[in-house]
């Protein structure tokens, strides 16, 4: 589980990361830095040199330990996506945005097709694997938007999340 937002908030990213945080100790202490690490290795595009989003937790092939610990642990995670999420959709749902915004929104959905696209392990199995289509398709967002070489204006708060997708950060 990862977070992609287009806008940084500090309060959100704790929370986002605490709740993955408690799920993991609740297991063992070191899932989450060690989880936490991988998540921003993985969803890393190599080719812009900055991350898909603020990362999350990764893991997978895990087999160091009872497969019943493990699936526990897994669904943990998995029942933790509404009380990571929701409270950061509830807090925002209703913000006012301007236009420009809603571009740099467009444009960071953007990274998360190239990201699908070129390095997401899942989606490059199935787009070779002659899988169906859509299905695999299906989780990329309706409307992206690229720019040419953009760069955002210095001390705005599209620099500010840049410079996070650019240097991975502790949360909590």
């Amino acid at each position: 589980t990862d977070i992609t937002p287009a806008y940084l908030n500090e309060d959100d990213m704790r929370h986002f990361h605490g709740t993955y945080k408690e799920v993991c100790d609740r297991h063992d202490p070191e899932f989450y830095p060690k989880f936490k690490a991988w998540a921003d290795k993985y969803f890393v595009i190599s080719h812009r040199n900055e991350t898909r989003g603020l990362g999350g937790i990764f893991f997978d092939d895990l087999n160091d330990r009872e497969p019943e610990k493990l699936f526990e642990f897994a669904k943990d995670a998995v029942n933790s996506v509404v009380p990571a999420y929701g409270p950061i959709i509830e807090a925002h749902k209703d913000d006012p945005f301007t236009e420009q915004q809603k571009q740099w929104q467009l444009m960071r959905r953007g990274r998360y097709v190239e990201f699908n696209l070129v390095y997401d392990r899942g989606t490059v199995f199935g787009l070779k694997t002659g899988g169906r289509i859509e299905s695999i398709l299906m989780s990329l967002p309706e409307t992206a938007r690229w720019e040419y070489d953009h760069h955002p204006e210095p001390g705005s708060p599209e620099a500010d999340i840049m410079d996070a997708f650019k240097h991975a950060r502790e949360w909590v």
